[in-house]
């Protein structure tokens, strides 16, 4: 008996949903045999998983909680296609409760999935910048931040700087994107 393929473990979660709970661990093992991207492969696994959207934010729910780091970034960063418009089950801000749990890891990878087109849509401001800070905070590239540009406010400006201020009261390194960010707030852009 050949092995199970991505596609098979797709076509099993579509028909039979519970499924995913074997397929959506063991992805990784079967992308990478077949020369494919994990997380993609598990993006469509969540994809194919069938029902309302209560039923699939459980499911999306229930993964994250019971997967490891690698399984739960995986989660993260399909947030975005599961709330795609089109979908008759978009998640809408019903994923948001994965989100802050992420952004409260000091896992740099859970922060960085979790700062997403997902989070840029949904987070509200103040969860949103204190996001933004905890990039700073831990090294991570703001680049990684989506919707930065569009989201940067003043409010994010003055926390930025405040920021900033006191590493230099320190006698400590400003990190180069605490002035990125400043460059994107209202009160510092030129367009």
């Amino acid at each position: 008996m050949s092995p199970l393929t991505t596609q098979d473990a797709i076509a099993q979660v579509a028909s039979d949903p519970d499924t995913i709970d074997r397929h959506f661990p063991a992805a990784a093992r079967t992308a990478a045999r077949e020369g494919l991207d994990a997380d993609a492969a598990r993006e469509a696994l969540l994809l194919a998983v069938p029902g309302d959207t209560a039923y699939v934010t459980a499911v999306v729910t229930r993964l994250y909680d019971h997967g490891d780091a690698a399984e739960r970034r995986a989660v993260l960063l399909a947030l975005p296609a599961l709330d795609a418009p089109e979908r008759a089950n978009a998640i809408g801000d019903a994923a948001l409760p994965i989100v802050r749990d992420a952004l409260r890891t000091n896992d740099t990878r859970l922060v960085a999935a979790a700062l997403g087109p997902y989070a840029a849509a949904h987070l509200d401001d103040d969860a949103w910048r204190q996001a933004v800070l905890k990039v700073l905070f831990t090294g991570i590239p703001v680049e990684q931040v989506a919707g930065l540009a569009d989201r940067a406010d003043a409010e994010l400006a003055r926390m930025v700087r405040d920021y900033a201020d006191e590493r230099e009261a320190a006698g400590r390194v400003v990190p180069p994107d605490a002035r990125t960010v400043l460059a994107l707030s209202p009160s510092h852009r030129t367009d």
